[in-house]
């Protein structure tokens, strides 16, 4: 027992080490469409991806690059602190959990890769389904509070209807839904909720373009920009001008590239091979058929959004790990249900501290593709 404790702490202070050089390489990289997203606000009227933006410009007009990782390293300071409670509160932390903690909190799927793509949106998604998953959920203002931080996240991107929102439906379901009696006013409201969250999605993707031409909107972002003369940083602004057709296209042209990383993703997946028999153990353990097969269904509404998505746009890296974050959140939703106890990680079997170990030294799995 001391021997596998001494294993997997010294794992903690090995991911700890690994983060930092994380931040320290991604502080090399020029942050293009994450500086963009500072920039971006509804001056010239309701626009995709601009609430970020919309909101830092109520501080400041003029908006620096270092701005891009302190506000990234904020949420992402905060999504794991939130992420320590929930799991302290959902499994306990101690010698016995701590293998799980680690093939979650330390897989280069997770909070690494959030630090790899600091200043990207996919945190945020995470975030909120953290916050949902900590607060009481016995009334209605819980759905209520699903519906707000869905609507913020497609506002912040739209493309969070189908990365992050299923999960927080899912959340809901689980967490308000099968414990209780659905009434009416629960199917009217949840219905409404769900139909105005696709106007606002629809509305985003086809009604979200810059008004005004490419260049008169670069004009603009410069006139923001605490650094004007750094305008290799625009280079993306087509993006916000960028039809579904034209991204759809560009996936596909991608695609045979973005196959060969399937082998890698896959081995990846592998390596997770002791979260994914605990995810196993705890659905088989929940006491009645109906929540397994909810839960099932859930799992596989929310991976079919993913391959929406994947057939979309081409930032394979990015959604397979939010893929898996989402599996991570919906593990905690699952183990919220009544159940006997069930079998989670074996910190003392050899395999899995192997794997451990291979998990927690390899540093993110990247944006577009593996590494």
């Amino acid at each position: 027992m001391i021997a596998f404790s001494k294993h997997w702490r010294a794992m903690l202070a090995v991911n700890a080490a690994v983060m930092l050089g994380v931040v320290l390489h991604k502080l090399t990289l020029p942050p293009y469409i994450p500086y963009i997203h500072l920039l971006v606000d509804y001056h010239h009227g309701f626009i995709k991806r601009a609430l970020i933006g919309a909101i830092v410009g109520l501080f400041t007009t003029k908006v620096p690059v270092w701005l891009v990782f302190a506000l990234g390293g904020t949420v992402w300071l905060i999504t794991f602190a939130l992420f320590v409670q929930l799991f302290r509160r959902t499994f306990g932390l101690d010698r016995t959990t701590l293998p799980l903690f680690v093939f979650t909190a330390g897989s280069p799927f997770v909070f690494k890769n959030f630090l790899f793509t600091l200043g990207h949106f996919d945190v945020y998604g995470c975030l909120g389904a953290i916050i949902l998953l900590l607060v009481p959920a016995g009334s209605l203002l819980f759905v209520l509070l699903a519906a707000f931080l869905s609507a913020v996240l497609v506002l912040i991107h739209h493309i969070h209807l189908l990365m992050y929102v299923p999960t927080i439906t899912a959340i809901v379901v689980l967490r308000y839904c099968l414990p209780r009696t659905i009434t009416t006013l629960d199917i009217a409201t949840g219905a409404g909720l769900l139909a105005g969250l696709g106007a606002l999605f629809l509305g985003a993707q086809f009604l979200g373009t810059m008004p005004l031409p490419e260049a008169d909107f670069v004009t603009y972002l410069r006139s923001r920009m605490a650094d004007p003369s750094r305008t290799e940083l625009l280079q993306f602004a087509y993006v916000w001008y960028q039809p579904l057709a034209k991204e759809v296209q560009d996936t596909w042209a991608r695609l045979p590239s973005n196959l060969l990383g399937v082998p890698v993703y896959a081995l990846l997946l592998w390596l997770h091979l002791p979260l994914w028999s605990s995810f196993k153990s705890l659905i088989g353990a929940l006491h009645e058929q109906r929540h397994r097969q909810i839960v099932i269904a859930s799992l596989g509404v929310i991976s079919l959004a993913y391959l929406v998505m994947f057939a979309m746009v081409f930032d394979y890296s990015r959604w397979i790990s939010s893929w898996v974050v989402c599996m991570v959140l919906m593990l905690h939703a699952v183990k919220t249900l009544p159940a006997k106890p069930a079998v989670l990680v074996d910190g003392d079997d050899r395999k899995t501290t192997i794997l451990g170990w291979i998990v927690t030294v390899i540093p993110r799995l990247g944006i577009i593709r593996p590494f």
